[in-house]
């Protein structure tokens, strides 16, 4: 079972989007998903409880909870668990980060997220968890100064999964509709900018799964 956490310190970076959109992603490439709202604002529960398909359990859960409840979902058969956590440097997170093997970090292509990822990557490195950055809420336009000074330095502070996922209004009508961009325009940009994410995610999990074998 595939374990993912979406941790970041700084507000408005899109974690419960990312989750949702990625979750929808890797149902549709066979996965048995699961859902976990650690974020008292609630709003992955919400958007479980308005999405009128039931092919991802979503659920509530406070961190006292996770090992529990994780050991359950694996014994249920899910492949894939994705938790939503809240902004900021807590004990939360925390939980989140210990309970799962990848923890994704997304941030906004400006120098206040960049920064605030810097608390983040501590917590990360202290836990002794594998992570990765995710740029997202790009400009469509990917190659401006602003973009690539982003990547550059995400880049230098750790691994830079792709695609960079752009600001596009899908992402929001999606939300709207309880869905996942892939379901809500199958050929669009934002679908393929997140069946791509998914397998880049897919294959970084892959890939540390392969070395604790080796080791």
């Amino acid at each position: 079972m595939r374990k993912i956490a979406i941790v970041t310190q700084k507000g408005g970076a899109g974690k419960t989007t990312l989750a949702i959109c990625l979750a929808v992603a890797a149902r549709e490439a066979g996965e048995n998903v699961c859902l976990i709202d650690l974020d008292p604002m609630g709003s992955l529960t919400d958007w479980g409880h308005r999405r009128k398909s039931e092919d991802i359990l979503v659920m509530a859960t406070v961190p006292s909870e996770l090992p529990w409840i994780m050991s359950q979902l694996k014994m249920h058969g899910a492949t894939v668990v994705i938790v939503d956590t809240p902004a900021g440097d807590t004990d939360v997170a925390a939980a989140a980060i210990d309970a799962t093997d990848l923890c994704l970090v997304p941030a906004r292509p400006n120098i206040f997220d960049v920064a605030a990822c810097g608390g983040t990557l501590k917590r990360l490195k202290v836990q002794e968890r594998d992570y990765a950055f995710v740029l997202n809420q790009c400009p469509p336009q990917r190659q401006t100064p602003r973009i690539q000074q982003g990547i550059d330095a995400l880049a230098a502070m750790g691994a830079l999964l792709t695609p960079l996922v752009a600001s596009r209004a899908d992402y929001q009508e999606a939300a709207r509709k309880a869905m996942g961009v892939t379901e809500l325009n199958s050929s669009g940009a934002a679908a393929a900018e997140m069946r791509e994410l998914w397998r880049s995610t897919r294959a970084r999990l892959e890939s540390r799964a392969q070395k604790g074998r080796v080791a």
